[in-house]
């Protein structure tokens, strides 16, 4: 548990932060402010009375508390003694749960009592790739009772990949009077009608922001429910599926003065975009919506260059679900003040076209894009961009098979023209040793480095050697790097410079690497600070998996899939580690457990509570 990190725009697929931006605020530091008292007496004389010692004590700790704003060094402060275990829960005002399940909602409350904004994680990221049964839990429900009964005064909630009903949003509406802030990533189980009740009953709302998450369509029309007088600051709801009442839709945006983020879903059209614009000038992030062509027929279309040009704060542009050519001119009045484009929401852009937009983008410093925009595009990104930060290059075909346009060319590129990069996600078919090491020389300030070669098992395509030397030259030349994804040929020397040279590495994950239980025990025996382990399609069995027992105590979890895990050496685990759940999940929804020589799924995470009680009859808890 701890205070959740600052936002970021586009950033953080996984570590998609809470978007809090609370202080501790002047009241909030006056009213935890102690001083000796001094008491008029009957006589007419001053008496002086000075506290316990501890008192004092931690009166100024809660003092100096409400200026520490990262959530470990709050954990860190609160192991100091009782005292600053005390003071640092009275200061707190958000909280972190990074997984759902490993403490219970009650807990969280007895301790934390002055919570303002709470962000809860629920399942593992690999549910992202079916890894993972759809019923498998996570759901809010538990902590939307509690929460509702602790934290009258709660004012922001983000939530990602759980399962949040009608019902919890109803009683969010209910129970916390002065909220503001709802944000659900990759969350699922709710609707329409629980988002009216949202829009018409917290009067308050700031941001209601959904994003990739499933919503069901019931049919209402929530966005009319939004009350006459809104505060709105951030609207995104350009991953719901269902026609909206454009109407209602702009009539809100004009009454919405301080709405600064907009992001549309693709039933808005290009036309419906000009209207909307040319009544908020005022937005920083727009998500365009369709970008289509018109579908009004015999009429001219507006001057869209000119809605752009109007804009003059864009800063950050999204959407484009569909691309009409003849209208990407119209986007260029605001390329030059972008520090943020995502080109990676459906629109196939041809290299052509991106870099006639890319060439005017001098200021970027994050880019998503589809890998349509081949090797060519991103040597224009490396011409231009000399600030970017962060890239994410994702496939237009997600087969292991598919004829990748992107490959080392691409890489090398960014890495010569980019080197104040920190984040790259990069998918090709093909990559060398030589492109990622010099990357791991032009890069040095990398933090994330995920590289995903799609095909298994391919080895650098010039040498034909395995890409063991590349990622070798990551860890040990990123000194920074918290978050590394392997891919491609790797043999257990891979991994033993990981463990080797990855002392900072918080996130690993391996698909189809490694040679024997080796490559593991490199990592586990190697990285003090690794928090999340991702694991499929390896060779990694009983050996491996208990040269960890030393640390997964102070790991967030560890997920194997198809690997050589035995439930034997499962229940091994289990038996040591009494604190440790140890979840062993059959596939496909199927009931019992596993009946193979391994299992299929492992999935093992700290909790200060137990096994959970809402375990589906697929998931067997050792």
């Amino acid at each position: 548990m701890s205070g959740s990190d600052n936002p970021s725009e586009m950033s953080e697929d996984e570590e998609r932060p809470c978007p809090s931006d609370l202080t501790g605020g002047a009241t909030a530091k006056a009213r935890n402010c102690c001083f000796n008292a001094a008491v008029t007496g009957g006589g007419g004389g001053i008496f002086n009375f000075s506290p316990h010692p501890d008192q004092v004590l931690e009166n100024v700790l809660e003092n100096v508390l409400c200026f520490l704003t990262d959530r470990r060094d709050r954990n860190a402060a609160s192991l100091v003694s009782k005292s600053w275990y005390r003071a640092e829960a009275l200061t707190r005002s958000e909280v972190f749960i990074g997984n759902c399940y490993a403490v219970s909602p009650t807990r969280v409350t007895t301790r934390f009592k002055r919570v303002t904004s709470v962000a809860i994680k629920g399942k593992p990221r690999f549910a992202d790739f079916s890894l993972l049964p759809p019923d498998w839990g996570a759901h809010f429900t538990p902590w939307a009772s509690v929460l509702g009964d602790s934290y009258r005064g709660l004012e922001k909630l983000y939530l990602k990949r759980m399962s949040i009903s009608d019902d919890d949003l109803g009683l969010l509406a209910r129970c916390f009077p002065s909220f503001k802030e709802l944000v659900l990533v990759c969350c699922e189980g709710f609707g329409t009608s629980g988002l009216a009740i949202v829009a018409r009953d917290c009067r308050q709302i700031r941001v209601l922001d959904l994003i990739e998450s499933e919503v069901s369509d019931d049919e209402v029309d929530w966005i009319s429910y939004f009350p006459e007088k809104t505060c709105l600051e951030s609207l995104t709801f350009d991953c719901v599926e269902c026609p909206i009442d454009f109407e209602a839709l702009e009539k809100l945006v004009i009454r919405s003065p301080s709405l600064k983020r907009l992001r549309l879903n693709r039933f808005v059209s290009i036309t419906q975009l000009y209207r909307l614009m040319i009544r908020a000038p005022q937005l920083t992030n727009l998500g365009t919506g369709s970008f289509g062509a018109s579908t009004v027929i015999d009429e001219p279309d507006p001057d869209y260059a000119s809605a752009f040009a109007a804009c003059k704060s864009i800063v950050c542009l999204s959407g484009f679900r569909e691309i009409a050519p003849e209208y990407l001119p119209a986007i260029y009045p605001v390329c030059g003040n972008l520090t943020s484009l995502n080109l990676s929401y459906g629109a196939n852009i041809n290299t052509e076209q991106f870099k006639s937009v890319i060439s005017r983008c001098h200021k970027l410093q994050v880019l998503w894009v589809f890998d349509s925009v081949c090797d060519e595009g991103l040597e224009a990104v490396a011409a231009t961009c000399k600030d970017l930060r962060e890239i994410r290059v994702f496939p237009i075909e997600a087969r292991e098979d598919a004829d990748a346009p992107v490959s080392e060319v691409g890489l090398l590129a960014i890495s010569e023209g980019c080197s104040k990069l920190k984040s790259i996600l990069y998918f090709c078919q093909r990559m060398t040793n030589a492109a990622v090491i010099a990357m791991s020389k032009n890069c040095t300030d990398l933090v994330v480095f995920r590289l995903c070669i799609m095909g298994r098992h391919l080895p650098d395509h010039v040498t034909n050697e395995p890409m063991d030397e590349g990622f070798g030259a990551i860890v040990k030349n990123c000194k920074k790097l918290t978050r590394l994804a392997v891919s491609g040929l790797l043999t257990d020397k891979a991994f033993s410079y990981i463990g080797q040279y990855g002392k900072l590495v918080r996130t690993l994950s391996i698909a189809f690497a490694g040679d024997s239980d080796l490559a593991l025990k490199y990592v586990l025996e190697g990285c003090p600070k690794l928090q999340k382990l991702e694991i499929r399609d390896c060779p990694f069995g009983d050996l491996s998996l208990r040269s960890g027992l030393h640390h997964y105590y102070n790991m967030r979890f560890l997920w194997l899939s198809s690997c050589r895990v035995t439930l034997q050496g499962c229940q091994e685990i289990a038996r040591q580690l009494p604190r440790l759940v140890v979840e062993v999940i059959s596939g496909d929804n199927e009931e019992g457990s596993e009946t193979g020589e391994h299992v299929n799924t492992l999935y093992m995470y700290r909790s200060l509570d137990g096994p959970r009680a809402d375990v589906p009859s697929f998931v067997q808890i050792l």
